[in-house]
Order: structure tokens, then C-alpha cells, then sequence
């Protein structure tokens, strides 16, 4: 029974406990009146079990979710049908995956894929090269369906000899970019902008953010600014660069490009940090034996340009290879997924932690104890929503089959939050008990080893301390060893 309200003593009040209280702790309240003690879960990082999506051949696979039905969708050529273009639509549960009947997109064959998700009209977008047509890019719009998918007509809209895809879904203006490297046009770096419209995809004609030689592309869409960031290595001297561009109505205009390393550079990847507000581009630093690297890019939206932290390791393996991002929405992190060529080109996952201008990164994880194949972009893993997990897809090296696990990052969550913090139980109290606790204003008398005249911070974790964790919850001033002033 809800029962919350003021007893005898100013700054007190009365309220069920759901839980045990002990005299002094930190006390929360529920939203259904109750009060609890305040406390945190930790959750250890993990994968899940290995899921086949594909039993025969595959190549240039690629992955992203579907938030509108919480699937994720795989994208591959299939090696054992004439490397079709094929799909594959998969299910988290915990901390597995498992995969419906793959279906087939085009009857024909297919390289270069990559894969994105259209939020405004709920649609995966894929793309590949038709093999029938001079390996001209090919689009096609997928809808799903339970754990299977149909599609309607794929458009071939793009010049001859087109690869290094990358897709991205700019939401801002409700467009899905498609850039590439032009093998019609001495390999510049090009974008088609597309639109999707029930089960078609139009495409706009070929655009240029570099009359130059590209590859290794990236791309993010940096929401707070409403701006567009392309990410390549130029080929005359192997930099990595960034160019910042704002939309206008058939194309991006663009600022002035920066380098973001001075040394050769590849295998390059983009995410954006949606907390932080920041472009996070991982690569690997061939200027540096061949190093995983990721650096922090800020967008300045008034002169489109892009500035940029420090470079930071996020391995000690002088091959990584084969980088892949995506931003865990939950946890505010960066996940990172990567084959290390110095330990057998097994499979590695790592978390990244922007601060400011910078990121930190975790030690790394092994996912995958054999050689792995990867998708040289954005698309070998991609973030759940639904379950709050990663999903790695690769190809097993052994059998070369399509392989997918699931990837639960370290966590702690805690029932605090910036508002419900009331203040401190005045004695200890049973589960149902009607506990009386010390709120704002009044003096709790039941703390140890407090400073005098230091002002307190409730932790995750229920203890005080004298810096702020996340949320920042003051507890109070304290006036001597026991004795705190409650703020709440």
C-alpha cells in the first residue's frame, strides 16, 4: 500500500520501504511511492554463443538493425549461390542471435556491399554492385517481416566500376547517402543522394566531395549541427581526411577538407557520439606499425569545419585491421570490432569513452578464438537498441561461413537518478516497514568518517563522496564526523 507523507519532526516524512533500510542509508524514492535504498548492478563484459547465418561461402558482409521491428539485418554475396546478394534478418535474445530462412534480393552476382537504415519510412536500404552491368552500384529497399524480408525493385543508378561503399542514413533531412570511390572517374571520392519512397529507392545523380583519388571511406551525421561528415584517405599521400557538408536540396555543400592524421592511414571508420556531440574516426595508423587509432573530431556548424583531438591507441597489435563502429545509444560508448593480424587475425571488440576531445578505451576482447573476415567500413557491427547489445557479423576463416555473436559490453546501472533522491533512513527498517526518513533541511545523525564544512555527493553506489559521480546528486554539508545537513 502507497503511504508517503510528513510525520511529527520537521523535514522528516514517513514511507513504505521496498526493501530492507539500514539506519543512515541513502534513500531513493519509487514511483509508486515506495522507498528503496540506493544500490548498483555491474554486469561483466561477455559474448554470447556463435550463430551461423549463412552455411556456405559468403563475402562482404554487412549488418545493421532495424528499430522499427528490433532485428538486425545482414547483408552478404553468397558464395554458395553464385554470390547473390542475399539477406538475412536475426533476433537477439540475451545474449544470442538466431537467424531466419536467408533470402535472396537479386539473381545475380554481387561485391562491395553495405547496408543502413532508413528511420523515416522504416526501410533497410541495401546496396552491392551488379556483376551483370560493369559493376555499376545497385540499391535495393527491404522490408521486413518477422525474421524474414521482401523487397521491391532494385535500382542500378551509379557509373561502371564503383567499390569502397559506404551507406549512411542522414536523418536530419530524411536521405540516405551513398558514398563510393568512381572507377569511371580516376577513383574520386563521389555520393549519390537517395530517397526512399514505399518499397523504391531513387537516386540522385553522382556528386563529388573530392576531384581526387579515395578510399576507405566513412561517414557520420553530426545531429546537433545538422551537418554531414565524409571521412577518406586520399591516395596521393595515404592521409586520412574530413570534410564537413551541409545539404542543400540535391547535394551536400562543403568546407574546406582537414587532414586528421599527417602519416598513411586506412581501414578507416565512423561513428558519431550522440551524448558527447562528437565525430569519433577509428583507423589504423600505418605511420604507426600499423596501429588500432581513433581520434575526436568537433564540428563547427559556422564555417563547416572540423577540428581534431589527439590520436589515441586503442591496441598494442602493430596490424589491426578490417575497423568497424557503432555507437551503443545505452551506455554512450563506442563499440569497435576489428581483426588483430598479430594474434592470428582473430576477432577483437573494444569499448571507446569520449571525454571532451579525447577518448579512452578498454582493454580488448577476444569474440572469436580463429581468423575472421570483417567489412572494411561501418557495417561488421551494429547496436541493438532493443536488448541494448552489440552484434559482430564476420566470416569464419576455417569454413568461411557467415558468423554473427552477440556482445554485452561492461555496465553498471544504479536506481539513482538526478530527481529521486530523498534523503537518509532515520533507523533501520524491514521490507513493508513504514520507515521514517531525514529530507531536506534536516540534520542526519547516522554517517561516519565525515569532513566538517565539506559538502557531500551521493555515489552510484549509495556511499558519499566529495566528487560528483554521474548523475551529479548532492547529499549535503557535513557538520561533523556523523552528522550531515540534507540537501535532496
Amino acid at each position: 500500500m502507497k503511504s508517503f507523507g510528513n510525520i511529527a519532526k520537521d523535514g522528516q516524512v514517513r514511507a513504505v520501504a521496498s526493501g530492507a533500510l539500514t539506519d543512515g542509508t541513502s534513500v531513493v524514492l519509487n514511483s509508486d511511492g515506495t522507498v528503496s535504498s540506493i544500490s548498483s548492478t555491474s554486469v561483466s563484459e561477455s559474448v554470447g554463443s556463435l550463430a551461423t547465418f549463412e552455411s556456405a561461402a559468403t563475402a562482404y558482409i554487412a549488418a545493421t538493425f532495424d528499430s522499427s521491428n528490433n532485428k538486425v539485418v545482414v547483408l552478404y554475396a553468397d558464395g554458395g549461390n553464385s554470390d547473390y546478394p542475399t539477406f538475412a534478418v536475426g533476433t537477439v535474445s540475451g545474449t544470442s542471435i538466431s537467424f531466419g530462412t536467408p533470402v535472396v534480393a537479386v539473381s545475380r552476382g554481387s561485391a562491395w556491399h553495405t547496408i543502413t537504415f532508413d528511420t523515416n519510412s522504416n526501410k533497410v536500404v541495401g546496396f552491392f554492385t551488379n556483376q551483370s552491368d560493369s559493376n555499376k552500384a545497385s540499391g535495393i529497399v527491404g522490408t521486413v517481416s518477422g525474421t524474414t524480408i521482401s523487397f521491391g525493385s532494385d535500382t542500378t543508378f551509379s557509373a561502371s566500376y564503383v567499390n569502397m561503399f559506404n551507406a549512411e542514413f542522414d536523418s536530419i533531412n530524411n536521405k540516405v547517402i551513398f558514398q563510393y570511390r568512381d572507377g569511371s572517374a580516376f577513383d574520386w571520392g563521389s555520393y549519390h543522394i537517395g530517397t526512399v519512397s514505399g518499397t523504391s529507392l531513387s537516386m540522385a545523380s553522382v556528386q563529388r566531395f573530392k576531384t581526387a583519388a579515395t578510399e576507405f571511406h566513412g561517414c557520420a551525421i553530426d545531429t546537433s549541427n545538422s551537418r554531414v561528415v565524409f571521412v577518406y584517405q586520399l591516395n596521393s599521400n595515404d592521409y586520412g581526411y574530413a570534410v564537413v557538408g551541409t545539404y542543400n536540396t540535391t547535394s551536400y555543400t562543403f568546407g574546406t577538407e582537414v587532414a586528421f592524421t599527417s602519416a598513411a592511414t586506412d581501414n578507416i571508420s565512423t561513428v558519431f557520439d550522440s551524448l558527447n556531440n562528437k565525430v569519433v574516426i577509428v583507423y589504423r595508423d600505418t605511420g604507426d606499425s600499423n596501429k588500432g587509432t581513433a581520434i575526436v573530431g568537433t564540428v563547427d556548424s559556422s564555417n563547416n569545419s572540423i577540428s581534431f583531438g589527439s590520436e589515441v591507441t586503442f591496441t598494442t597489435s602493430h596490424n589491426a585491421q578490417q575497423m568497424s563502429t557503432v555507437f551503443d545509444t545505452n551506455l554512450n560508448k563506442v563499440l569497435i570490432s576489428y581483426r588483430d593480424g598479430d594474434d592470428s587475425n582473430k576477432g577483437k571488440v573494444v569499448v571507446g569513452t569520449v571525454n571532451g576531445t579525447s577518448i579512452s578505451f578498454t582493454t580488448p576482447l577476444e569474440y572469436y578464438n580463429a581468423a575472421v573476415t570483417l567489412t572494411k567500413g561501418d557495417d561488421g557491427i551494429t547496436f541493438d537498441s532493443n536488448s541494448n547489445k552489440g552484434v559482430i557479423v564476420f566470416r569464419s576463416e576455417d569454413n568461411q561461413y557467415g558468423r554473427s555473436k552477440v556482445y554485452t559490453p561492461a555496465s553498471t546501472s544504479t536506481n539513482i537518478t538526478s530527481e529521486n533522491f530523498i534523503g537518509f533512513s532515520d533507523g533501520a527498517f524491514a521490507d513493508t516497514d513504514s520507515a521514517v526518513i531525514n529530507t531536506t533541511n534536516t540534520i542526519d545523525r547516522n554517517q561516519s568518517s565525515l569532513t566538517a564544512g565539506q559538502t557531500y555527493f551521493v555515489q552510484n553506489d549509495g556511499t558519499l563522496g566529495l566528487t560528483a559521480d554521474d548523475p551529479s546528486v548532492t547529499a549535503g554539508t557535513a557538520i561533523s564526523a556523523t552528522e550531515l545537513i540534507v540537501k535532496g
